[in-house]
């Protein structure tokens, strides 16, 4: 089984209100979770990219997704052609920044979903089997609207550690270069870092590593 590990542009930059940060607002009910996705290319390979879709949480799990992908991502193209995925919960901080760096590192273990053509992270907290049931592709950030039709319970919630928000936060700032400049970029992620530092492990200091380095 092969793996191609996602473009940095893959989806955590996104605004918060909707497409393009006005007009639309979120449903109370609607939180942006930060996590994985996985979708299948032409070849039933396992694309890995990071994904920030609007999560329905109105009865106490995912049971509905919005995702807006770049036309121009190996995802959208993806979800194009088999209108299906999995989105997963990770605190993985080293896992997130090797995806949207794209370094190189070990294929995370997976094995195939059960009610969709995609495949399930191991090491996830919890993986979310979905297809697309509307979609809206006339902008360069498409919005599909999808179903959860599998959940899978995945390894136990630890706790919070700042050090692994930080490594999330500092990975929006990555994909957000274009759009904030690179000495902005450098200036926020000193800030996160004494975060990394104080309370982050050896995977949470090597992750805000290939950040940095990154930038």
């Amino acid at each position: 089984r092969g793996l191609r590990l996602a473009d940095r542009r893959a989806l955590y930059a996104r605004p918060a209100t909707g497409r393009r940060g006005r007009g639309r607002r979120q449903p109370p009910a609607m939180k942006i979770l930060e996590g994985l996705g996985t979708t299948c290319d032409a070849d039933g390979r396992m694309h890995l990219a990071a994904m920030g879709p609007e999560a329905d949480l109105a009865h106490g799990t995912i049971q509905r997704l919005v995702l807006k992908p770049f036309a121009t991502s190996q995802t959208a193209t993806n979800l194009a052609r088999l209108g299906a995925g999995v989105f997963h919960a990770v605190d993985d901080a080293l896992l997130i920044a090797r995806v949207v760096t794209g370094a190189a590192g070990p294929p995370p273990a997976a094995h195939a979903a059960s009610a969709v053509r995609g495949w399930v992270l191991a090491d996830a907290g919890g993986a979310f089997e979905f297809e697309i049931t509307a979609a809206d592709r006339t902008e360069e950030r498409q919005r599909l609207e999808a179903s959860v039709v599998a959940t899978h319970e995945g390894r136990p919630f630890v706790g919070l550690n700042r050090a692994t928000h930080a490594v999330v936060e500092g990975a929006i700032l990555v994909t957000r270069v274009h759009l904030l400049g690179t000495e902005e970029v450098k200036r926020r992620l000193a800030d996160l870092a004494v975060l990394v530092k104080k309370t982050g492990g050896e995977r949470e200091r090597e992750a805000f590593g290939l950040l940095e380095a990154s930038v």
